[in-house]
């Protein structure tokens, strides 16, 4: 009886989760949901947001195509006034453009930014609307054709006034993380989502060696794909939008890639501070430490237990003896299991 007692389950499980926490905020990641790092090794599906997430989300302002009537300079300015109120990766783009070429920035009124809908608002009594070409599509205009890269639409007062486009490369890591998370990780499936055209998506996923990739998603449109993937099987989902925060809610796991959106921070699992796809690596190894260490401390203590429930049955064992044993094996369970605080070598891999 004094033997048999089951602290080694109860106590060592806990020390290795608070352990991978603690490692975890020393490598810059915040775990939320302590579940996540249990989980994470065992998910086969990730699924990854575009812009920030796989670029460095921060795309430039390349090209400017202006409707007859419509002056470059005028354009960009009312964007501009418009678009310092929005955390958009395309607005940073836009006012360092105007403010590059010197546009006067005028105070913005009514502005309005619905997930998945552009951006609204007045300025110097102009109503002027920023958005995609796929929300435009039922509307006969005379828009110029479609190429490869980031765009947005631009009008003024309802009329089409001017093309930005703009181009976001892709990480330098992206395709090698990509490529090793099957022979590294066991993972079957990974899958692109995003809001963009299907040019810019297609084009990202063929450079980084993506073969299922999803365009012009609607946040609604993200959750119904997410919940259909975690129906097959446990999921990842790595994004740092606004938009993204439904659908971390809707994966096994969600991971907020970096701290732009705190509804985003708030919404996922585990958020990274840092903007590199090597913590999230660091992330799962962390994870599969920590589940190795804990079945080697949990199933290590109970099976010695068990041996010394054997040992006091046939008398070998007093219970003097047991009690201190039972200390001895809480004792090795627990330090084994604080190893999962200790730093350890490379927490990657790729």
């Amino acid at each position: 009886m004094v033997i048999a007692t089951p602290c080694p389950l109860l106590i060592a499980i806990p020390v290795a989760v608070i352990g991978a926490i603690s490692l975890s905020a020393r490598r810059g990641i915040i775990i939320k949901n302590p579940a996540v790092l249990e989980q994470l090794d065992t998910c086969r599906t990730f699924i990854f947001d575009k812009t920030g997430t796989l670029t460095y989300g921060k795309p430039a302002l390349t090209r400017i195509v202006c409707a007859p009537g419509f002056q470059e300079s005028e354009v960009l300015a009312a964007s501009a006034s418009l678009e310092r109120y929005s955390k958009h990766p395309l607005a940073a783009a836009i006012l360092e453009e105007a403010q590059r070429r010197g546009c006067a920035l005028s105070a913005a009124t009514r502005v309005s930014e619905r997930p998945g809908e552009g951006m609204r608002g007045t300025t110097n009594g102009r109503e002027v609307l920023i958005t995609g070409r796929n929300k435009v599509s039922g509307k006969e205009l005379n828009l110029p054709p479609v190429e490869p890269g980031l765009e947005c639409l631009v009008f003024l007062d309802g009329a089409f006034a001017a093309l930005f486009g703009f181009e976001d490369s892709p990480r330098a890591d992206s395709r090698l993380f990509l490529s090793h998370l099957l022979p590294r990780h066991q993972v079957t499936k990974v899958i692109l989502v995003s809001g963009d055209r299907e040019p810019e998506v297609r084009s990202l996923a063929n450079k980084i060696g993506i073969h299922s990739a999803y365009a012009a998603k609607s946040p609604e449109e993200k959750v119904s794909l997410v919940r259909e993937e975690t129906q097959l099987g446990k999921t990842v989902f790595v994004g740092d939008g606004i938009n993204d925060a439904p659908a971390m809610q809707a994966a096994t796991v969600g991971v907020a890639f970096g701290q732009e959106s705190d509804i985003t921070s708030e919404a996922a699992d585990a958020v990274i501070l840092e903007r590199s796809l090597e913590k999230v690596d660091e992330l799962m190894h962390i994870g599969r430490r920590m589940r190795r260490i804990a079945l080697q401390s949990a199933v290590g203590g109970m099976i010695l237990s068990f041996a010394g429930m054997i040992l006091g049955a046939y008398g070998v064992l007093p219970p003097i003896g047991g009690a201190i044993a039972q200390e001895l094996i809480d004792l090795a369970a627990v330090l084994n299991a604080v190893r999962v605080a200790a730093p350890f070598g490379k927490l990657r891999d790729f």
